[in-house]
């Protein structure tokens, strides 16, 4: 079979490996759609992840259809359509240093159970859609770590795959009113089909101002000084430093942030400064619990879902899917 792999910094190649085989407790899933992540540029450009260095099978964001179901292994039937977790498989991370990547004709999933590894989708659900499951479990553990309540009001940094995700994931949750920023006017129309109830362009309106014209004006709070916007949850997914200043000048009483966004560089934080707010700030990494918790939702609005799918590249082009990858969300279609 053909599979990418990393084969030194800055280069990759399609290679030819050998089809894995699956035993009695193992499923093989023909590989049908994998997304390309920005960590996947991260890998291509540092030469791969130890033990594999240099020969990193990529992609970790896959779905697929059975192939062939061991024996001892319940609750599938060949030609099921899967998503597959990739931070389950037994042999490493899927993609991320693992022995096998979903840029792959065929991955095997040992000592298969359903729920923990993989889990079925409706055969409707467009195969590009289906592989969005691990980047919206990302952007839905953001969500989680905001703790949103019904009737909040909120605004998502970012119109990226992650932010259009968190809101997405926002409006599912009973969230009142959600706010999307990003500079990019393609990006924030973006935002705007997936269901948020407003966006604004940061590189032409004033932030705060504009988010107390929208979710109104926050009661004064024992030393919070200035009009503060009535904004619950504030989701970092753009990664800028200037989200960070514009959020804690802002953040009324009680407010919360979460950070899904990597930064890259150091943010300063003056922390006497926003004492009196009692902001809580939370980080959130990965998807410790939702990698499957987002599948109903991204089956009952799979329409929505697909449209933060940017572009789909048929797999004999996978090289320039690779490069494509911080222009959108990039899906590759493998046959």
């Amino acid at each position: 079979m053909k599979t990418v792999t990393v084969t030194g910094p800055g280069t990759t190649a399609v290679v030819e490996a050998d089809k894995p085989q699956a035993g009695p407790r193992d499923v093989l899933v023909r590989m049908r759609a994998c997304g390309i992540c920005g960590s996947d540029a991260l890998y291509i450009h540092v030469g791969g992840i130890p033990p594999r260095q240099g020969a990193t099978p990529l992609g970790h964001e896959p779905a697929g259809e059975v192939a062939e179901v061991g024996a001892e292994v319940d609750g599938l039937a060949v030609g099921d359509h899967v998503v597959i977790n990739p931070m389950a498989a037994g042999d490493g991370i899927i993609g991320s240093g693992g022995a096998q990547g979903g840029l792959s004709e065929f991955v095997v999933i040992r000592d298969a159970v359903v729920g923990t590894h993989l889990i079925t989708v409706p055969k409707h659900i467009p195969f590009e859609v289906v592989a969005l499951n691990e980047p919206m479990a990302v952007a839905t553990h953001g969500v989680n770590r905001a703790a949103p309540q019904p009737g909040d009001k909120a605004v998502v940094f970012g119109a990226g795959p992650i932010g259009l995700g968190a809101a997405i994931a926002l409006k599912l949750r009973g969230v009142a009113h959600v706010v999307v920023v990003d500079i990019v006017p393609d990006r924030l129309a973006k935002a705007l089909r997936v269901g948020a109830d407003a966006v604004i362009n940061s590189a032409e309106e004033d932030v705060a101002a504009r988010l107390t014209e929208l979710h109104g004006e926050a009661p004064k709070g024992v030393g919070v000084r200035g009009i503060k916007p009535a904004t619950d949850i504030y989701l970092d997914a753009a990664g800028a430093p200037v989200v960070i200043e514009t959020v804690l000048a802002a953040a009324k009483h009680g407010a919360r942030l979460s950070i899904v966004a990597v930064h890259k560089k150091p943010v300063e934080v003056d922390f006497g400064a926003i004492l009196t707010t009692e902001l809580t700030i939370t980080m959130a990494m990965g998807y410790p619990t939702e990698i499957f918790e987002v599948t109903p939702g991204l089956v009952a609005n799979w329409e929505k879902y697909a449209e933060i799918v940017s572009d789909v590249i048929p797999y004999a082009e996978v090289q320039r899917a690779l490069t494509l990858a911080t222009a959108g969300k990039v899906v590759v279609s493998i046959p």
